[in-house]
């Protein structure tokens, strides 16, 4: 079982081998491996990110099948399904690395600022659930220094998704304060394939 630890080096360092334009994992698509994973699973980290297709989440870290257990959804948010899928793969799967990855001009940020600062209404009440999932991260930044930058927004849905799985799960929790699981925040900028993870 790999640790926390040892799995945030392993994503910085696919990052920036990804950054550079040296991947090394074409081998974990072999049909070996293929054989191996239907035998099940052992990811090392779980990652909640963006549905954005701007994000491929294996590519930007550089691992294979099999590595990672991989969340998305519309703005990185975190509802009772995605909590329910960090919880089987802490608790079932042993997993010890959670990273919510949000990422730079992300559409559903951007249309919560809009909707906030302008007024603009979403059309569909199912895009309308993502928004509200997304709102009280930004909201009580514009109201109290006003311009939001889409940077900032972003970077605060992060640690609101983060808190949100740090404090809304009792099997989560419990892994958390026996030092079995870590939930951090990163971003990933669509400009330049670098990822930020957060400190806090």
């Amino acid at each position: 079982m790999t640790s926390a630890a040892d799995a945030l080096q392993r994503l910085r360092d696919g990052n920036r081998r990804f950054v550079a334009g040296t991947t090394t994992n074409a081998t974990s698509l072999s049909q070996a491996r293929r054989a191996e994973l239907a035998e099940g699973q052992n990811p090392f980290a779980v990652i909640v990110a963006c549905s954005d297709s701007r994000v491929p989440v294996e590519l930007l870290f550089d691992q294979g099948l099999g590595d990672l257990f991989v969340i998305r959804v519309a703005g990185n948010v975190v509802a009772p399904s995605q909590i329910g899928s960090v919880e089987f793969a802490a608790a079932q799967l042993g997993t010890r690395l959670v990273v919510v990855l949000g990422h730079s001009n992300c559409g559903a940020i951007d249309a919560t600022l809009k909707e906030l600062t302008q007024g603009t209404e979403t059309q569909s009440p199912n895009l309308r659930s993502i928004v509200d999932l997304i709102r009280p991260a930004v909201e009580p930044l514009v109201k109290g220094k006003g311009p939001l930058s889409l940077d900032e927004a972003v970077a605060a849905n992060v640690r609101h998704s983060v808190a949100c799985l740090r404090q809304g799960s009792d099997v989560l929790e419990e892994l958390i304060q026996s030092d079995a699981l870590n939930v951090v925040g990163a971003e990933y900028s669509i400009e330049n394939g670098e990822v930020n993870f957060f400190t806090n």
